[in-house]
């Protein structure tokens, strides 16, 4: 069914949530505090009600009283508007991987000065290989999001070794851009950390960045689709056997590249303070050691 700008309310939320789907059973939401800081926090039915709420003497992770909010069509609804039902704003993300540690998308973040241009390159890249990508402008305006999407859920590692493997093609392509944009991908890990959910993605088409050109899908040229659920509509969907044969690919010529994020709690404030067991387990190296090793030293 092709869904446009023109299709009743209930036919593009459910596109929106087929497309965009990761954790059902919870969803974070955007705040801001009065000093102006801001950030995301699981949904909780209980949050600052008497006699159910601990906060803030109790962390919301071990509160008895805990009790996280469904994705519904009503706050997909309220992310789209831009406000809930009581008129305070309102933007969710969603944390993109399942239970059984599989996803349904891929997204690619870049940000900083020059996203424009790594965004392009990446582009090209993923049009080279064939694969269907859609690019959508952050809610900043100053970077984006490049967007896969496949037929069926798919192991997370695999999805993240898609990533490497064309962000390694676009950096040996045009090494004269540097990619200092990019940032992560999403799902940033490869299995879920320890009682957590993983990292979270904000939504796109969130009703107030919208009205600046914001938050929406752009083509080639970073001008928005006149109608987003159209393209939304009409976008390519990858197939697992296509995946898995693109990371083959990438795995026999040594083209999957990247730095694998640690599991740990995701409550850690200073995870280099950790000690060695908790951040990584030692394995013995077995044949002749190299005469010198290069050692990049970054972030």
């Amino acid at each position: 069914m092709k869904i446009s700008m023109l299709s009743p309310s209930s036919e593009k939320i459910a596109l929106f949530r087929n497309l965009f789907s990761g954790r059902s059973d919870v969803y974070p939401r955007r705040y801001e505090t009065r000093d102006g800081r801001s950030g995301y926090n699981p949904v909780c039915a209980n949050e600052w009600m008497r006699g159910s709420c601990g906060k803030p003497k109790t962390k919301c992770q071990v509160c008895p009283s805990r009790q996280l909010a469904q994705v519904t069509d009503g706050v997909i609804s309220w992310h789209l508007s831009g406000y809930d039902d009581n008129g305070k704003p309102c933007v969710i993300g969603v944390y993109p991987m399942l239970l059984n540690e599989t996803c349904t998308f891929l997204a690619v973040d870049f940000d900083r000065k020059d996203w424009r241009h790594d965004v392009t390159a990446f582009v090209e890249s993923c049009r080279f290989r064939h694969v269907p990508v859609a690019v959508e402008r952050s809610r900043s305006g100053n970077g984006a999001h490049a967007w896969f999407f496949f037929t069926e859920p798919v192991p997370a590692l695999m999805a993240r070794r898609l990533g490497f493997f064309l962000l390694t093609e676009t950096t040996e392509r045009r090494p004269e851009l540097g990619f200092s944009s990019y940032d992560r991908l999403f799902p940033s890990q490869d299995t879920l950390p320890k009682g957590g959910f993983g990292n979270l993605i904000a939504l796109p088409l969130q009703g107030e960045p919208r009205k600046n050109g914001n938050s929406i899908f752009v083509d080639d040229d970073f001008e928005p689709y006149a109608d987003q659920w159209e393209f939304l509509s009409n976008l390519e969907r990858i197939p697992p056997d296509f995946l898995s044969m693109l990371v083959e690919e990438g795995r026999r010529g040594n083209r999957i590249t990247g730095v694998r994020l640690v599991n740990m709690d995701e409550d850690a404030q200073s995870p280099w303070l950790l000690p060695t067991s908790r951040v990584s387990k030692i394995l013995p190296l077995h044949g002749p050691l190299p005469e010198s090793l290069d050692v990049v030293l970054a972030g």
